[in-house]
């Protein structure tokens, strides 16, 4: 059974920074993509940031460089360091991983408030 280990979240005050990770427990092959999504209360889950198997990367438009997507393909593994948070970075951030079947984490709250 494959599962989607999360960690890093936590409250930050703003201009802060958090580093989160995710890692791959089990069976797992042909990761294409890993990636991060983010949802706030009351608003629809968004693309954060994505990464393929050759480092090819994507970004939501509200990211304006302060996040930075990495992966380690050996150990299926992938980060987001995430730099110059603002308050309306608050939200639960899930990490995403497509090959041939979709895996998602169970998220991790992130809170950024003074």
């Amino acid at each position: 059974q494959v599962q989607l280990v999360e960690s890093g979240g936590g409250l930050v005050q703003p201009g802060g920074s958090l580093r989160l990770s995710c890692a791959a427990s089990g069976a797992i092959f042909r990761i294409n993509v890993m990636g991060w999504y983010r949802q706030a209360p009351g608003k629809e889950r968004e693309l954060v940031a994505i990464i393929t198997a050759g480092g090819s990367v994507h970004y939501g438009n509200f990211v304006k460089g302060r996040f930075t997507i990495s992966r380690d393909n050996a150990k299926n593994t992938v980060w987001l360091q995430m730099n110059s948070l603002e308050p309306e970075d608050t939200a639960v951030y899930s990490c995403h991983m497509k090959g041939p079947y979709d895996y998602w984490g169970q998220g991790t709250q992130v809170t950024v408030s003074s």
